[in-house]
This record gives structure tokens, C-alpha cells and sequence, in this order.
């Protein structure tokens, strides 16, 4: 994060690095476009779905987790 204090009186954040280190993380098949993540089957449970590695299931946390803090 820059924080920047040029301007009298005024401050101002940027995380423009930290979200694209974070873009160059995530593996190409985790990408993708979507309009909302809120999609109708948001709270359905599918328990024949396949459960990821267990590496795999830690980066995608993680990446949650780098998301949740910028929010």
C-alpha cells in the first residue's frame, strides 16, 4: 500500500501494486469474468463435488482472505 501526503491536507492510498502481485498469483484456470458471484445456487451444497487439493484449496483462501482485506 502507498500512502501518499504530497497535497497539503490531503492523503491519499493506493494498492494498485498489491492488487496486481495478487492478479499474477492466482493460477490461469482460477481466472475468469463473472457479473456477480451471487448467483441463485450461491448456498446450495453439492456433496458429490469434488473437494480441491489440499495446496490448492490453501492458495484459493489465501487469495480470498488478500480480497477480504482490501474490501
Amino acid at each position: 500500500m502507498k500512502i501518499n501526503y504530497r497535497k497539503k491536507g490531503k492523503v491519499t492510498f493506493s494498492v494498485k501494486e498489491y492488487i496486481s502481485n495478487l492478479l499474477n498469483e492466482v493460477p490461469y484456470d482460477m481466472k475468469g469474468i463473472i457479473k456477480t458471484p451471487a448467483a441463485n445456487h450461491l448456498f446450495n451444497v453439492n456433496d458429490s463435488a469434488r473437494k480441491l487439493a489440499e495446496e490448492r484449496a490453501q492458495l484459493f483462501h489465501h487469495i480470498v482472505a488478500i480480497l477480504l482485506y482490501l474490501y
